[in-house]
């Protein structure tokens, strides 16, 4: 069963949620993972009044805008940039470096065949790294943002499991705002290993729990998200009619919106085929290869 690419999505709006309680710079407040470009704006106008640990933290901020816009030779140039000043600097900047050192190697931006050998060995020592340094000052959230990106590393539906566990018990074992707000999106992953593994009842758990999470933080695109990782899964189980009412409820509100999401159509397209209603299985697939047209 093929799955949607949603793992970027939803653990980028999991990353925005998450500021350490020791930062003295909120750089969720000025980031929109929508727009990077619109973000390193952001951080270079705050940069200019910045000192110390906090031009570091928001110069590694820069350089993940790059990662993002696919460009991971720009982004480690700007971390180059400031690696001489990290011998001297607090926990919080030298976790995020490690981190955007290794997402500038391997996170979900990075195409297949940029996954060499030496990238996922870079992108490795950098989490380690960036674990070791969070669990050093105490900042949960960033000790829980490279235990989760180990399982960009490590794909196999076991390791990605494997992983999420990890992450999971560290934000139940946790009393930080900034671990606990990983949560919905580290509830979201382990639903996704689990399907891939084709344990499906356990997975669909694991995505209503996600929803109920999404619903309380209150983001729509979220919500909309979730409420689709529950009807693929319910596809997967033969629930075939709850899974349609469901992807239709979401299209009628992606248009309400003004958008679209073309897996909505996917999904569609694949549930009416499952009805034995050609017509409207057609009618999607049209509807699916026009949204993701460029």
């Amino acid at each position: 069963m093929k799955a949607r690419p949603w793992r970027s999505a939803c653990l980028l709006a999991a990353a925005a949620a998450v500021a350490p309680a020791s930062a003295a710079v909120d750089v969720t407040a000025l980031w929109d993972f929508a727009n990077p470009a619109l973000s390193e704006q952001r951080f270079k106008e705050a940069l200019a009044a910045a000192k110390g640990d906090d031009a570091l933290v928001l110069t590694t901020q820069i350089a993940r805008t790059w990662s993002l816009r696919r460009d991971p030779a720009r982004a480690r140039e700007v971390l180059k940039a400031i690696e001489p000043q990290l011998a001297g600097a607090g926990a919080e900047a030298q976790a995020r470096h490690a981190l955007e050192w290794g997402r500038s190697h391997i996170s979900g931006a990075t195409r297949a065949e940029e996954r060499t050998p030496e990238a996922l060995a870079a992108a490795r020592a950098a989490y380690e790294r960036a674990l070791a340094a969070a669990r050093a000052g105490g900042l949960d959230g960033l000790a829980i943002d490279a235990v989760h990106m180990m399982a960009f590393v490590d794909t196999a539906p076991a390791d990605d499991l494997k992983w999420n566990q990890q992450a999971l018990a560290m934000i139940e074992a946790s009393s930080q705002p900034a671990a606990k707000a990983w949560e919905a999106s580290i509830r979201n992953n382990l639903g996704h290993a689990l399907h891939r593994l084709g344990r499906y009842p356990e997975a669909l758990e694991h995505f209503q729990r996600a929803l109920a999470l999404r619903e309380k933080a209150g983001s729509p695109r979220s919500i909309r998200i979730a409420h689709w990782m529950i009807a693929w899964t319910q596809r997967a189980l033969g629930h075939i009619d709850e899974a349609l009412a469901a992807q239709l409820r979401l299209e009628a509100e992606w248009r309400a919106a003004g958008s679209a999401d073309p897996y909505v159509f996917e999904e569609l397209e694949q549930l009416y085929r499952a009805k034995g209603d050609e017509v409207q299985a057609r009618h999607y697939a049209q509807l699916h290869r026009a949204a993701k047209a460029p």
